[in-house]
């Protein structure tokens, strides 16, 4: 076998960028998790300045700093021997309210690693790895990734997209969450529209626990309500808006949900589906999003799918045409693409 060097060169650089990203990732949730990031943010400093602020050992913290400046994550100032963070890696890293804020997806992705030993029997004998089997880092990590895309766009983008409905919200709409998991998006809507009542659905009885609880801090516990269901066969009619957020792709029996969906709305209601970003032909997907999305996919979306009593398996780069089908199967006879951003289409979705 005949090997071009050049092109071995190339793959390798591809390897030491990438084996990079996999050891960095560890140290991104160590420092999200003990606030380094977030002190790092209010002034430059020593590693031992910044252990003294935030109780942690100055040795540890000094190999963590310079792991930080190596990757692109911190500055490093030769002069004063302090590290710092410039204005855009404080947005990503340290401000939770940031819809650029980045540590909750490498949390998730800890969950990958830890589901490596359930993946390779999935793979050799075809099983599932339901969303309750894996590491609790999934939960936590995909609402505080996915709140920040939120926060940003559902409320003053992707909901004036559909037609009427924000004009619903504003006089008083009945809403619901289908797999609301955290709550985040249900939360976030049940604060911007007073007059409108809410209710979130998930099979994931620790999510629902979760939101409940959330729902009391926020101060909307007396017009949201979670509930532990499945997008199968929930609960409740006559909704104005049924929403799904990222997960239609993850279940079993989207079709079904589908179905059910259109069961329990008015007849005049509106269905608003967010789905990862993904273009219908595989060759169109093989860039960086699509990298990251095909891989979650992989460890966490397709076994979501094939633990489930269909396990058409979607996956997180279904795109629109597949999407179209299963809302179209589900008896809807007005379906499309509402909004978009670089990780997220929006669909809407009417019975006429």
């Amino acid at each position: 076998m005949a090997i071009d060097e050049a092109k071995l060169n190339e793959f390798m650089g591809n390897f030491v960028r990438d084996m990079g990203a996999v050891a960095h990732a560890a140290t991104v949730v160590v420092g999200d998790q003990l606030g380094l990031y977030k002190a790092l943010a209010r002034d430059p400093m020593t590693p031992e300045q910044l252990a003294a602020a935030t109780e942690t050992d100055p040795r540890y913290v000094r190999e963590w700093l310079c792991a930080q400046a190596a990757g692109g994550y911190a500055q490093y100032d030769i002069a004063t021997e302090r590290f710092s963070l410039t204005p855009e890696q404080a947005f990503a890293l340290a401000q939770e309210d940031s819809p650029a804020f980045i540590p909750g997806a490498f949390q998730a992705a800890m969950a990958m690693f830890h589901a490596v030993p359930k993946l390779i029997d999935a793979f050799r004998s075809g099983d599932g790895i339901g969303w309750h089997e894996q590491h609790p880092s999934l939960f936590v990590g995909t609402e505080r990734f996915f709140r920040p895309g939120y926060v940003a766009n559902l409320v003053s983008q992707w909901l004036p997209s559909l037609d009427g409905v924000v004009a619903q919200l504003e006089r008083g709409a009945r809403v619901a969450d289908v797999g609301c998991g955290h709550g985040a998006s249900t939360l976030i809507m049940a604060q911007s529209y007073p007059n409108s009542t809410f209710v979130g659905y998930d099979y994931h009885e620790p999510s629902i626990r979760y939101a409940r609880l959330a729902a009391v801090k926020a101060g909307v516990a007396d017009r949201v309500d979670f509930q532990i269901a499945r997008a199968q066969d929930y609960p409740g009619r006559d909704f104005d808006l049924v929403a799904v957020f990222d997960c239609l792709h993850d279940m079993g029996d989207p079709v079904g949900a589908s179905r059910h969906v259109r069961q329990s709305l008015k007849p005049d209601g509106t269905w608003m589906i967010v789905e990862p970003f993904a273009n219908d032909r595989v060759e169109d997907n093989l860039n960086p999003v699509g990298r990251i999305f095909y891989s979650a996919s992989t460890c966490i979306c397709t076994p979501a799918s094939r633990s489930q009593e269909v396990g058409l398996c979607l996956g997180a780069q279904a795109g629109e045409a597949r999407l179209r089908d299963v809302v179209k199967k589900g008896g809807f006879a007005h379906f499309r693409r509402a909004a978009q951003t670089p990780f997220n289409l929006v669909f809407e979705a009417r019975a006429g």
